[in-house]
């Protein structure tokens, strides 16, 4: 306990600074991102309430419905834009007030000062991700579900993944519209087939309306087949269907990172991975889920700017701006990056995590290049171009 005294005296300023530095932050964060979420809520309710209230049975509860299942998305979205805002109005508060200049006078560094904002903003981003993977997930599930449905009163219960998925096995390919899981059965819906000579010739294609795996084995039901020689057209109730494919790699191809937690993509990439498909998508997405909401943590870093330097200089708008910009610049990247690793054109890790390490560096650099900060610097600078006490002596002698 001693040691983890010591440290904390060593590494953080008093407690009473620190509480009142962490308290600072988190009101302007909450207070922030409610008028945020706020605003954003009332221009998308402007843009889609008359789609909400079209549906036939429509009332006031779809529109509350709405915004309990949209209002987490905002705030997810944009919890990292209110802690730079935060952060930036916090340092230019202390500021202003001179505080920082008290704390730097009783001997506090830089980073000293912004460990508690780095405190603050660590809490958020243990909020952040828990909100993410318990109620953000669902709640983007759950209105994709229902803005595919036209927002439908009275609709079942979403109970799986849905999207398209395409598959080749041996000379087939296969192209499902929609898979989902109701209980322990898996309904492939529009199941279209196409299969191949060894040459690569179309020889005939299948349609069904679905098919269903019960009993370790698949059955297309309502089925067309058209054969091209024979030009023959075959309709038959059902046909068991002879596929190894699982139904755990239809599951696997239809999971939306955002609508599961990283536990259940995870097992995803572990069953893609088994079948020997590419996972660099999904990994880029898995990474990301931590990636997000990490971001918070440079904010204090990148806000850093409007906190050290010489107040009566008049130039705090312009560290403000100078901060914003350098919050702008790291969110661009930032999507510039994921869109990358989902399109494959650079690695999982590199596209998550690459904008993180670039302006933490960013924000060092910053940070050691303000006002306040760069004195270590000049000193080194003066020393090495002062002129040694000897050298007029040495002058006057060779004159």
């Amino acid at each position: 306990m001693s040691m983890i005294r010591n440290i904390r005296r060593v590494m953080l300023p008093s407690r009473t600074l620190s509480r009142y530095m962490v308290k600072m932050l988190i009101a302007r964060f909450i207070g922030i991102l409610l008028g945020l979420v706020s605003v954003l809520m009332m221009l998308v309710l402007l843009a889609q309430a008359d789609d909400v209230l079209a549906a036939e049975g429509a009332s006031w509860v779809s529109i509350v419905s709405f915004i309990a299942l949209r209002a987490p998305q905002l705030a997810s979205q944009f919890a990292p834009f209110a802690t730079l805002i935060a952060s930036l109005l916090t340092l230019a508060t202390l500021n202003q007030n001179s505080e920082v200049v008290v704390m730097k006078a009783a001997g506090l560094s830089a980073h000293r000062i912004l460990l508690p904002l780095g405190l603050a903003t660590f809490m958020i981003v243990s909020v952040h991700f828990v909100f993410n993977e318990t109620i953000v997930v669902n709640a983007n599930a759950e209105l994709e579900y229902w803005e595919a449905n036209d927002f439908a009163v009275d609709l079942p219960p979403n109970e799986g993944p849905v999207g398209r998925v395409w598959i080749k096995e041996d000379n087939t390919l296969i192209l499902i519209e929609n898979v989902s899981q109701i209980g322990n059965r898996v309904v492939l819906d529009v199941v279209s087939i196409f299969e191949k000579s060894d040459v690569g010739h179309l020889q005939a294609m299948a349609r069904a309306d679905f098919a269903i795996y019960q009993n370790d084995q698949w059955t297309l039901h309502e089925v067309r087949r058209f054969d091209v020689e024979s030009h023959n057209l075959a309709i038959t109730p059902s046909v068991e269907w002879d596929i190894a494919v699982k139904p755990e790699r239809f599951l696997a191809l239809t999971v939306r990172p955002d609508h599961v937690s990283f536990i259940d993509l995870w097992k995803s990439i572990t069953q893609l991975r088994e079948e020997g498909l590419s996972t660099d998508q999904a990994m880029a997405s898995f990474l990301q889920k931590f990636a997000a909401p990490a971001s918070s943590l440079l904010m204090p870093l990148l806000a850093g700017v409007a906190a050290f330097g010489v107040t009566r200089a008049g130039n705090l708008i312009i560290r403000l701006v100078f901060g914003m910009a350098l919050g702008f610049s790291f969110f661009v990247a930032d999507n510039f990056m994921l869109a990358m690793g989902e399109f494959g054109v650079a690695p999982p890790l590199l596209a998550a995590w690459s904008p993180f390490l670039l302006f933490l560096l960013v924000g060092y650099a910053v940070l050691f290049n303000t006002e306040e900060g760069k004195r270590p610097l000049q000193l080194v600078t003066g020393m090495l171009r002062r002129k040694p006490k000897n050298a007029k002596t040495a002058d006057t002698i060779s004159s």
